[in-house]
């Protein structure tokens, strides 16, 4: 597995990390497609910090439409790296390896201050502003001042706190390694007055009790009930439930 030191302890950690993404307390053997697998992550890695430098990241928006009356009634904030090579890359490309590296706190940051301040652009164009919804990750809540990064957002741009609605998954919701929910963190950011949304609903921790406890504005129904739901009774059925449950406790849906 390697002529010196230096190539084994790299392909030792190549192993090691493979083991710990496949849910430690295993182990794993080195291959060719382990070790390509670390390089392209180093690579992306690297490309990311200087993506961040050289302000290569952008943000799109997504209109969300009101079925009722085909007005658009928000927004979704959407991160989009413009790689010099590669062209427009989405973040399921990368935001994995910022995760795991920790550059999703300025990337978070970045994404949250540029909202707040498209929001004031528009508003001084003389546009009528509808919210817009941040996505915010697991190592958001648990490693940096999300709260302080939203209030100074705000008050620098002079954005109603209405105004942005943050998105969280299921899973972000609740500590990786106790499952212990993440009441306290929730409760801050409502404290602000921005609205909070559950993100992929339907396929994590998803619970009556759970339900009642999140105290949120909204829930998005994971696609892959929706995807199916005009040839799928029992997708049907279980969105049917959902919504149902949700306007009982005045959860918009």
């Amino acid at each position: 597995d390697g002529a010196t030191m230096g190539e084994l302890l790299k392909h030792s950690d190549t192993a090691m990390y493979h083991a710990k993404d496949s849910g430690r307390n295993t182990f794993q053997v080195l291959n060719p497609q382990l070790d390509q697998t670390l390089k392209r992550r180093v690579a992306i890695e690297a490309s990311l910090r200087a993506a961040i430098k050289l302000n290569q990241l952008d943000v799109h928006y997504q209109p969300i439409i009101d079925i009722h009356t085909q007005r658009v009634c928000g927004l979704e904030a959407l991160l989009r790296w413009r790689h010099p090579s590669q062209g427009w890359l989405s973040p399921d490309q990368f935001i994995g390896v910022a995760e795991e590296t920790g550059l999703i706190l300025p990337i978070g940051h970045f994404v949250i201050h540029r909202a707040a301040h498209d929001l004031a652009k528009w508003r001084e164009q003389g546009a009528n502003l509808v919210p817009v919804s941040v996505n915010i990750s697991a190592v958001q809540l648990e490693r940096s001042d999300l709260r302080d990064t939203i209030q100074r957002a705000l008050t620098q741009y002079h954005i109603e706190p209405e105004m942005l609605q943050l998105e969280l998954t299921e899973g972000s919701l609740f500590e990786k390694r106790t499952g212990e929910f993440r009441e306290d963190a929730i409760a801050k950011l409502r404290e602000l007055g921005v609205k909070i949304a559950i993100d992929d609903f339907g396929t994590g921790y998803s619970s009556l009790s759970y339900l009642k406890r999140w105290r949120v504005d909204w829930i998005k129904i994971d696609r892959s009930f929706v995807r199916d739901i005009v040839t799928d009774l029992s997708d049907h059925a279980i969105v049917s439930a959902i919504i149902a449950m949700a306007r009982s406790l005045n959860i918009q849906v």
